[in-house]
């Protein structure tokens, strides 16, 4: 995605730290920024705009919960647990679909195959996590998604 702002071209980074310190601001001027956001997402760019100076306005528009908050999950059938264990790249697009693979996985035998993330902030939850073999675009989105699945089916194909 490509923004304009006064006249500027502008290709917003990869994670929230860098887009706050690289948002261009026109001068001196104090600027209003809308910020949607999930619920759950941290402080970082509005702490980062803030320090730059300009003013953010944070909406919290969704939030995302784990299935097992809305409906417990007591089994997971054993064939499809299987098939899920054994794929050679598990692709994500958020830090909590990370965490949720993470707990289906934990309650199973070791799994050490590829996480595909779309992006730096996933893939670092990942890490997090305890996932080494995290594979994720310079600059999010599904074009290097698709690359970096791409890429992890590859070096499976070699292992």
């Amino acid at each position: 995605m490509i923004l304009t702002f006064w006249g500027k071209l502008f290709l917003p980074a990869a994670t929230g730290k860098v887009l706050a310190s690289e948002l261009p601001k026109n001068g001196n001027e104090r600027c209003t920024v809308l910020y949607p956001a999930s619920e759950k997402a941290s402080n970082e760019i509005e702490e980062g705009l803030s320090n730059r100076g300009f003013e953010v306005v944070r909406l919290n528009t969704y939030t995302t919960v784990s299935t097992a908050m809305l409906e417990p999950v007591h089994h997971v059938d054993q064939t499809v647990l299987k098939q899920a264990l054994s794929t050679p790249v598990v692709a994500v697009a958020s830090p909590s679909a990370v965490r949720s693979w993470v707990k289906l996985i934990s309650e199973s035998e070791q799994w050490s195959n590829s996480v595909a993330c779309i992006g730096e902030t996933t893939a670092s939850a990942a890490k997090r996590l305890g996932l080494r073999n995290v594979y994720y675009p310079p600059h999010p989105g599904l074009e290097g998604w698709v690359d970096s699945i791409l890429e992890a089916l590859g070096a499976h194909k070699r292992i």
